[in-house]
């Protein structure tokens, strides 16, 4: 195995990013794997490192590859590892957990009290190896390319949150059209949601999200989401609303067309407190709120790769464009730019 390795470096407390073709190829621990990286996606908050971002400079600690939505192959084993073969395909999980907190001790990995996140606090994928601990990693299916391995992670959070209740048989209220709100979208509709209303402002988006399984598509930039939601729903609202932008005119709207006794999934971050009638909206309509992060350790997983495998569901049409690695500053300013769907670089 080479000693050195191609990578993207963000090496400044600046905007940008490095390619270099010196990086040492990372060890293995004990509890870890070495994975050749065959894919790895651009994610929102590689759209923060990237241009050094407030939330950026307050995480990291350069210089470091970052990146952290991945699938590869496993070269190397830790002297721990158990249940992994040189030769394994895999996608990454981004959240490391310490495996010792209450969270972690009651299934709730994914919320651990001392998360670590790979491409944020230790090195990440885009370069040619990631070596990361086996918890943060999940075999894939043979019919499961390297691209679509790399946008599991992101798929996992559209599962979590569309699927943190019921949704079969539900009217559906999803804000923001980006990946994951896309994903979201497509799952929706392949668990039988009867009636998808996806909202965005960029209508390139929207177009995606009808190919996604939407039934209605609005553009908050002039469409009146409210009146045509509730119109369309005779006045009675959504029964599921899943918010993906974290934009407080969104989740404001949300709550405005949500039923009473409905349930709102709330993903998106937003950067900035909301403002919010709680005795309207939520305690005088006995709404059901529920805050969703990452997916759960592993359920999600599971859910992710049966769902692909049904056939219900295609993520390719999220795919936004395909970049060599050396090539990521396109791949960065076409994102910038407005483009929809998830670019991927392959190292």
């Amino acid at each position: 195995m080479a000693e050195l390795m191609k990578g993207v470096v963000k090496e400044k407390p600046e905007p940008g990013a490095v390619y270099r073709e010196d990086l040492p190829v990372p060890r293995v621990r004990d509890n870890e794997i070495l994975v050749r990286v065959k894919a790895t996606a651009i994610c929102g908050t590689d759209l923060h490192i990237y241009p050094w971002t407030e939330w950026a400079q307050a995480r990291l600690k350069l210089p470091m590859v970052f990146g952290h939505e991945f699938a590869g192959e496993v070269v190397a084993l830790g002297s721990m590892v158990k249940n992994f073969r040189i030769g394994d395909r895999v996608a990454g999980e981004t959240h490391i957990p310490c495996n010792n907190c209450y969270q972690c001790q009651t299934g709730n990995q994914h919320i651990c009290e001392e998360m670590k996140i790979i491409g944020v606090h230790t090195p990440g994928s885009f370069a040619e190896y990631i070596s990361i601990p086996v918890d943060c990693a999940w075999k894939l299916d043979d019919n499961i390319s390297y691209e679509i391995g790399a946008m599991l992670e992101p798929m996992g959070v559209a599962v979590h949150g569309v699927l943190s209740g019921e949704i079969g048989g539900k009217t559906v209220a999803i804000f923001g059209c980006g990946p994951i709100g896309l994903m979201g979208v497509g799952v929706a509709a392949a668990c039988g949601a009867s009636k998808i209303f996806a909202v965005d402002l960029v209508e390139d988006k929207l177009t995606l999200a009808m190919q996604m399984g939407a039934h209605v598509v609005l553009n908050s930039g002039w469409d009146d989401v409210v009146d045509a939601i509730r119109e369309a729903t005779h006045g009675q609202g959504v029964d599921v609303v899943v918010d993906f932008t974290g934009s407080p005119k969104a989740i404001q709207d949300g709550f405005k067309v949500i039923r009473k006794g409905g349930r709102y999934s709330l993903v998106g971050l937003p950067n900035k407190p909301v403002s919010l009638d709680l005795s309207e909206y939520i305690i005088y309509k006995e709404v059901t709120v529920i805050g969703v992060t990452g997916r759960l350790m592993y359920k999600t997983w599971w859910q992710c790769t049966d769902l692909l495998k049904s056939g219900k569901i295609d993520i390719t049409p999220v795919i936004g464009g395909t970049y060599p690695l050396q090539d990521y500053k396109a791949a960065f300013e076409a994102l910038m730019n407005g483009a929809p769907g998830k670019m991927i670089l392959i190292p």
